[in-house]
């Protein structure tokens, strides 16, 4: 079972690490592919962690807290078409950049996902 929780801990920090990313853009050119790139990223890893949360027992109560967000996320939310989208028109506009990742940041705040995620890794 340990080694269950060191994996998702390790899938967790990826996705915090690339959370962390996203957040450290500068609204820059460029800024919309790395986005892109560390959301594909994220949404694999809540993939891995979604079916790895239904096939094993868990014992910790925030870790199965965590599903329903990152199910909720998944359905809901998925941004990789919009910033292909905009790349070609507004890969250079600051303001664009910086709404598009504004509402990517807000959508890990919707049921408070990331806090969740940073609660569980410092858990596990």
């Amino acid at each position: 079972m340990r080694s269950d929780e060191e994996y998702v801990k390790k899938i967790i920090e990826q996705v915090l690490n690339s959370y962390d990313s996203i957040f450290a853009t500068q609204n820059r050119s460029g800024d919309l592919d790395l986005i892109k790139k560390e959301l594909l990223k994220i949404n694999g890893f809540f993939s891995v962690i979604s079916k790895k949360l239904m096939i094993s027992n868990f014992q910790s109560r925030n870790l199965l807290d965590l599903k329903p967000k990152i199910k909720n996320y998944l359905q809901e939310y998925y941004f990789v078409q919009e910033i292909d989208t905009m790349m070609p028109l507004y890969s250079e506009d600051p303001a664009r950049i910086k709404n598009m990742k504004l509402k990517i940041l807000e959508a890990f705040q919707d049921k408070k996902l990331i806090d969740k995620l940073r609660e569980v890794f410092e858990e596990l």
